[in-house]
């Protein structure tokens, strides 16, 4: 199972709209991928709430891709929650794992995709090398959240193509329905 996490809690965030780019790309090249968003989730308190989100969505997942804003030279506090307050030997162990920073500065999130790589390495999660730093995001999404800039485009594609090789996906690689993005009720 591929779940897409977006890095932030921000509403209406420029990671949001790329996590959905990914998955409709994936879906054109054959796969199915879920997209679970920060936006309006506890992290801070490991009630059944979140054990529901490792039940339902994390451990099942397989493949984790992972788009991370720039907070202060890193990634996001609350994407370290989720990490931090989950029972990590279940749910993060030896996944596989692809990595997108987003940023509207110059950089796009590389020093915070190394400190998320670490991390990620840690809980024995094996990292993709090709990690895509997405600078300047607020010119490259349109009103409507998609990507407009079609060298962005084809980054994102190769680094996908890269990914499902190296992952050794196959055409058809189904999500779990409850991992698919909707409004959560917690």
């Amino acid at each position: 199972m591929i779940t897409i996490i977006s890095g932030t809690n921000r509403k209406n965030s420029n990671s949001l709209k790329i996590s959905n780019q990914y998955k409709q790309l994936l879906h054109a090249k054959g796969f199915e991928a879920g997209v679970l968003s920060l936006e309006g989730l506890d992290v801070l308190h490991y009630d059944e709430n979140f054990k529901k989100i490792e039940n339902e969505v994390l451990i099942p997942s397989t493949h984790l891709i992972i788009v991370s804003p720039e907070y202060n030279g890193s990634f996001p506090g609350v994407l370290k929650m989720l990490f931090d307050n989950s029972r990590s030997h279940e749910i993060w162990y030896h996944k596989k794992a692809l990595l997108t920073g987003v940023a509207s500065g110059r950089a796009g999130n590389l020093r915070g995709m190394d400190h998320l790589a670490d991390v990620l390495n840690f809980l024995k999660i094996t990292v993709h090398p090709n990690k895509l730093p997405i600078s300047m995001v607020n010119n490259l999404v349109s009103k409507e959240g998609e990507i407009t800039d079609e060298n962005t485009l084809r980054a994102i594609n190769q680094q996908l193509d890269e990914f499902i090789f190296w992952g050794n996906l196959q055409p058809g690689f189904a999500v779990n329905p409850s991992a698919v993005h909707k409004p959560l009720n917690l």
